[in-house]
C-alpha cells in the first residue's frame, strides 16, 4: 500500500508565496516521477510541474518562473515553491507519483490541497 500525502495549501494574497509539500510511504521500491496537478473549479484537472528521480523538471508555462520544483529522493518527498501567486492558481492542488512496487509501476494521487489566491 503506497499513500501520497500534501501538506502546505492554504488562504494567500495576490503576490504571495505558498510551499507545498509530498510525502510518498509504504510498499516503495523506486519512485520514477514526482509532481502536482491541480484542478479549478469547473475545470478539468492540468499539470503543474514535474521532477524525475534524476531531478528533470518539467513545467506548465502558466508558471514558468514563478513555481519551482524539488525533491529528496532519499525522503521519497517532492515540494513545490509557488511565488507571485495569481488569482488563478486558485485550485486544488494533488500531489502525483509513478511509483514502482513488487515490479510494477502505478500512478499514485494524493487526496489534494486547497491553494486559494485572494485579498
Amino acid at each position: 500500500q503506497v499513500q501520497l500525502v500534501e501538506s502546505g495549501g492554504g488562504l494567500v494574497p495576490p503576490g504571495g508565496s505558498l510551499r507545498l509539500s509530498c510525502v510518498a510511504s509504504g510498499s516503495i521500491f523506486r519512485i520514477h516521477v514526482m509532481g502536482w496537478y491541480r484542478q479549478a473549479p469547473g475545470k478539468q484537472r492540468e499539470l503543474v510541474a514535474t521532477i524525475t528521480s534524476g531531478g528533470l523538471t518539467n513545467f506548465a508555462d502558466s508558471v514558468k518562473g514563478r513555481f519551482t520544483i524539488s525533491r529528496d529522493n532519499a525522503k521519497n518527498t517532492a515540494s513545490l515553491q509557488m511565488n507571485s501567486l495569481k488569482p488563478e492558481d486558485t485550485a486544488v492542488y494533488y500531489c502525483y507519483a509513478v511509483i514502482t512496487t513488487d515490479q510494477v509501476s502505478y500512478n499514485y494521487w494524493g487526496q489534494g490541497t486547497q491553494v486559494t489566491v485572494s485579498s
